[in-house]
């Protein structure tokens, strides 16, 4: 079974982690971020994301700004 089916998340409202814009991000990420913290896939749930660059919303605990400035960290 995929991770993304086991996650602590599964049965959350999905529109909890895909905010409409930054300031509702800053808003949500204070909700979502401990339910991903305790959730045992939050590292492939946040690797998947940063594979797949076009992805919106909070993922591992992490918002899109955030995994941006992850990629670009790895980077250089």
């Amino acid at each position: 079974m995929d991770w993304r089916h086991q996650s602590a998340c599964r049965e959350e409202d999905p529109e909890l982690f895909f905010p409409e814009n930054k300031v509702e991000a800053l808003q949500r990420i204070k909700v979502v971020r401990p339910l991903c913290e305790s959730c045992e896939f939050r590292k492939p749930c946040l690797e998947y994301a940063l594979k797949h660059r076009d992805l919106y919303g909070i993922w591992g605990g992490a918002t899109e700004q955030e995994r941006q400035l992850m990629r670009r960290r790895r980077v250089a």
